[in-house]
């Protein structure tokens, strides 16, 4: 098998299982719970959320334990818009996001908010002058993606952050799912105030995430029923995907020595592509995470290359996965400007530091068979 589809989801670390069954066999207690083993439970969880701390470098406070990278960005942006929506209902994101939170927006808008969706350029990218001219005294969220999920391509971060230091008065919420170990990112430098991460992006179990909460920083809580974390968050937490996902972090951030090497068979990968006739790069050559590539095969339909490729136990995908049953064209190629044949063949292929050169050149080869037997049907 060659597992290609890593921005979908990874596959969980041996020991990351291992935990998760081991916790959820002998410390299956309640962490609210006030006996010994809700409150063995609780340690594992407390352990857990100081040790994500380290490793993203903030407080532990600042850590809320959610199910993953979905319910993180509806918290983040509904939350913070909601808590401040006395002050203004003007909020700016991009037309590049992901799908979680372009429909978190969207019903943020039936809610009487005013949302400015930045388009990109022809890499996907929006600029530091172009969000700070849509800033309003009235705006009081900014959203943007770290590393889209699609394309690859990396937003300036660290540059808009730096700008936002003039508009204290503004939340700043990045979408960092798919960006954590790949792409590194200090919250502080880039002054964040929420960030959304889920584990299963970085070989964790399904199920679990968390939302980085800088201190100080007001949050609506969508839910209601308990006072789990900090209020925030009500609902009894998974303890054992939390332990899990702990571990998972430790394990991939261990692993960021090997993010040149990732470039170089991305490069390697590309390179290859470009010598098949009817192969479009997608994917941006500059501000580009190390483990997505995309390209179109324009007349051709990208499921059947996916399900080519699967008989073959090859596995890579089209688009984003919560997308990738709709038969419409890739919104995120449309709005970069690429013609409908184009924005509707794109096929994804993502690593993981478990990647080889050697995999990679067994599905260049599948590819160059199957492209010109598809074109040939098409131009016959």
């Amino acid at each position: 098998m060659i597992y290609l589809d890593n921005s979908a989801t990874t596959k969980p670390f041996k020991e990351v299982v291992d935990a998760y069954a081991a916790v959820a066999s002998n410390f299956f207690g309640n962490p609210s719970s006030l006996h010994s083993l809700g409150m063995q439970a609780e340690g594992l969880m407390t352990e857990s959320r100081n040790r994500i701390a380290d490793l993203l470098h903030v407080k532990n406070t600042e850590i809320v334990f959610t199910s993953g990278g979905t319910e993180g960005n509806n918290i983040a942006i509904k939350g913070a818009a909601r808590a401040k929506q006395k002050r203004g209902k003007h909020l700016i994101t991009t037309q590049v996001e992901h799908a979680s939170v372009e429909e978190a927006f969207g019903q943020l808008e039936q809610e009487g908010y005013e949302i400015t969706y930045l388009p990109v350029d022809q890499n996907g990218r929006v600029s530091v002058e172009q969000v700070e001219a849509e800033i309003r005294s009235d705006t009081t969220l900014i959203s943007i993606i770290h590393v889209n999920n699609e394309t690859g391509t990396i937003q300036p971060i660290e540059d808009i952050g730096k700008m936002l230091i003039r508009y204290p008065q503004i939340y700043f919420h990045v979408d960092h799912v798919q960006g954590i170990s790949k792409v590194p990112l200090n919250f502080r430098q880039a002054r964040i105030d929420l960030c959304t991460c889920s584990a299963h992006k970085f070989h964790g179990m399904k199920g679990n995430g968390f939302l980085f909460v800088r201190e100080g920083i007001q949050v609506e809580s969508l839910f209601q029923g308990g006072d789990q974390e900090n209020g925030l968050r009500a609902g009894t937490e998974n303890v054992a995907g939390i332990v899990g996902m702990a571990k998972a972090l430790r394990m991939t951030k261990a692993k960021e020595s090997k993010i040149n090497d990732l470039v170089a068979l991305k490069e390697q990968f590309i390179e290859q592509l470009k010598t098949i006739e009817g192969v479009w790069i997608n994917s941006p050559t500059h501000a580009s995470a190390p483990h997505i590539v995309n390209f179109s095969i324009p007349g051709t339909k990208p499921e059947v290359i996916v399900q080519s490729l699967t008989t073959k136990k090859i596995y890579v995908s089209t688009k984003s996965a919560c997308s990738s049953k709709l038969s419409a064209p890739s919104r995120v190629l449309s709005v970069m400007g690429l013609e409908h044949d184009r924005a509707n063949s794109g096929v994804r292929v993502s690593f993981s530091f478990d990647t080889t050169a050697d995999e990679l050149n067994v599905l260049f080869n599948e590819l160059k068979k199957i492209i010109p037997e598809l074109l040939e049907v098409v131009n016959s």
